[in-house]
């Protein structure tokens, strides 16, 4: 034991090394505390505690409070203590500021008075032939407002030549620590892992492969500390590594409330700014015009669908991505919904052409489906949006298509109605408020191939709430004056007798028609 000690001797005095070593507050339970020191970490231990003395603290030099965040640590350094006594990184013994083992909070007196073995460190350092005759010459405290604490044995020359806070802060060279060391504490501290590890990095050769075992959210806890601290190599390093990776939710939310806090340089904090602020505020608009666009002419009917979803989402009122909608660009939703029409009006003139020219692969069934359905989605787009009021005109004065309609196929004109069907649900619901000789114009011209399709839409609904719809539609048609719902009643009434269900039931809204035109006027007439 005698030779391995001499032996240490010698080599601590031959190169003094750089480096820090640590301490927390609370004591771990392992039995190895209950083991003796050798004579090299007795040593050592005496160095750290400030000339091995165990009396009462020196008076506190005055404190700082900085704020913190999270970190994670990491450190290339190599620990040294006696070589039977060897304990991993997460073993590290906590020490008091003036070398006596720390105290619990809240122990009773009994316990207090109970003796305690003294409690070992861990002194990591770096030896290098260039640092040779410099060493652990300051002891940084930092305290937590949750009471946390740990202190720190550091190259003054290293803190102070990363950070132009601990520079300032650092005490002048006659000021010392039991005769052996400088001392520096920092009160109030919100993250103290955060604090301790952002040191930790002032002594890392290797940044970025600190920064890869930390993680995005550690990283940028880190870059608060090191802004707070004034350590600009550290916010360089933290800048680099966030720009480089992606980042969740949670983490982006984090980066924007600090870059509101704390002001970077713009040559390093540029690209990071990039990812998180758009370049140009009005191109959003464009953007989801292109969206939509693009949804309504894609041929991949599953995609399609996919997509219709995808943007539904992030149009929603409860959308976390969207939160000002009336950035919708009107017009350009509308050139969209006619250029549909468009298309709807071209099928059906190619269906009826007699020399049936061919223009398109695919069966005019298909065709239509992809159409009616583009309609029916934006037509919900501008409902959520409260711009429905022109569709419902536009739709109105399909004169073409109402034409047509009699004369096409029933295997898809009914498509067609399945757009009226969501048109009247609407107006049923009171959603969509229009004047109106625009509802008597849309019962005109639609009401008729709505009693055509309606069996055509029980066996192909694809969706469509039949019951919804006969309930919705006898509202809607109840909002036209008295004389029209008459003449729209009687027709009604006519399908319904020779077609039964292949015609919507609207009885409870004939008999609000009724009970409103005849025995209310009878009853008003005896008085």
């Amino acid at each position: 034991m005698a030779d391995a000690a001499h032996h240490l001797r010698r080599r601590s005095s031959a190169a003094l090394p750089r480096g820090w070593c640590c301490s927390f507050s609370a004591t771990p339970q392992s039995p190895d505390h209950h083991r003796p020191l050798s004579a090299a970490s007795a040593a050592g231990g005496e160095g750290v505690g400030g000339g091995g003395a165990r009396g009462k603290l020196p008076p506190k030099s005055p404190s700082v409070s900085l704020p913190s965040f999270q970190s994670s640590p990491s450190s290339r350094l190599a620990g040294f203590i006696d070589p039977r006594r060897i304990l991993s990184p997460g073993r590290v013994s906590p020490i008091d500021p003036d070398g006596s083992p720390a105290v619990a909070a809240g122990a009773n007196s009994e316990e207090d008075a109970t003796p305690r073995p003294s409690v070992p460190f861990v002194a990591v350092r770096e030896e290098r032939e260039e640092e040779e005759g410099r060493g652990l010459d300051l002891k940084l405290c930092l305290r937590g407002r949750d009471g946390r604490s740990v202190a720190m044995e550091l190259d003054s020359a290293v803190l102070c030549e990363s950070s132009a806070f601990f520079a300032a802060m650092a005490p002048p060279p006659e000021a010392t620590v039991g005769g052996g060391s400088k001392r520096i504490e920092v009160d109030g501290v919100e993250n103290v892992e955060a604090f301790k590890e952002t040191v930790e990095l002032m002594f890392e050769a290797d940044p970025m492969r600190w920064f890869v075992r930390a993680g995005v959210s550690r990283a940028i806890g880190v870059l608060e500390v090191s802004s707070s601290i004034m350590f600009d190599r550290g916010i360089k390093s933290c800048l680099e590594y966030i720009e480089a990776v992606p980042w969740n939710e949670n983490e982006e939310e984090k980066l924007k409330n600090l870059f509101a806090r704390c002001t970077f340089d713009e040559a390093v904090s540029k690209d990071v700014l990039a990812r998180l602020k758009p370049q140009c505020q009005s191109i959003s608009d464009d953007v989801t015009v292109h969206l939509i666009q693009s949804v309504t002419s894609s041929t991949n009917t599953g995609a399609r669908k996919e997509m219709q979803s995808l943007v539904n989402g992030l149009l929603s009122r409860s959308s976390v991505y969207q939160k000002d909608l009336s950035g919708l660009n009107k017009g350009s939703l509308y050139q969209i919904c006619c250029s549909c029409l468009n298309s709807l009006v071209e099928h059906f003139t190619e269906d009826l052409c007699s020399d049936k020219i061919v223009r398109d692969s695919k069966p005019m069934i298909e065709r239509v489906s992809k159409q009616t359905e583009n309609l029916n989605w934006l037509f919900d787009i501008l409902v959520n949006n409260d711009m429905a009021e022109e569709f419902v005109e536009l739709w109105a004065k399909q004169e073409d298509l109402i034409s047509m309609h009699g004369q096409a196929s029933a295997m898809f004109r009914y498509e067609l109605s399945r757009i009226s069907a969501n048109v009247f649900i609407v107006l049923g619901k009171g959603k969509v408020q229009c004047p109106s000789d625009l509802r008597s114009q849309l019962f005109y011209g639609w009401f008729r191939p709505m009693l055509m399709d309606f069996g055509w839409l029980q066996r192909c609904s694809k969706g469509l709430d039949m019951r919804m719809l006969e309930e919705n539609l006898g509202q809607a048609l109840l909002t036209l004056p008295l004389q029209q719902q008459q003449s729209l009643f009687e027709e009604w009434f006519q399908c319904f007798a020779s077609r039964g269900t292949e015609c919507p039931n609207l009885s409870r809204a004939f008999q609000v028609w009724w009970r409103r035109s005849f025995v209310r006027s009878s009853l008003e007439s005896r008085r």
